[in-house]
């Protein structure tokens, strides 16, 4: 089981995908549930999106949300991507790539501070 709350959706889509990913994640008999958490992120060169969190498989989490990204014809972030040095900082980082179904536009380098409940913000980004 895994879970990430680095994962978006073009905003104004939000409930709708989410809706589909979890009916898509139960007739496929696949372990997965999403929701979102009410937090849209603002990117210089993607657009606004719409913020949400998943527990399950993470292979099926990827899989399915590429495929709502052609399904829906919109863009996606796709995160839990973890730097491979293993730096201690003060602030947690995960990186994401924006999706436009399945190609890559771009890159996303996101922030949190380790304590206290905050919102990951967004550190770099980068458009290919």
């Amino acid at each position: 089981m895994g879970d990430s709350e680095t994962f978006g959706i073009e905003n104004g889509y939000g409930d709708e995908v989410v809706l589909w990913l979890n009916e898509q994640a139960k007739s496929n008999k696949t372990k997965l549930e999403a929701r979102l958490y009410g937090y849209v992120i603002h990117t210089k060169n993607f657009g606004d999106f719409e913020m949400f969190s998943w527990i399950g498989d993470v292979q099926s989490a990827r899989k399915l949300i590429v495929k709502a990204s052609k399904r829906f014809k919109i863009k996606i972030i796709e995160g839990g991507y973890k730097p491979k040095e293993r730096v201690y900082r003060l602030k947690k980082f995960d990186y994401a790539k924006v999706r436009k179904g399945e190609k890559t536009i771009g890159q996303i380098e996101f922030e949190v501070s380790r304590f206290g409940n905050n919102q990951w913000e967004i550190k770099d980004e980068e458009r290919h």
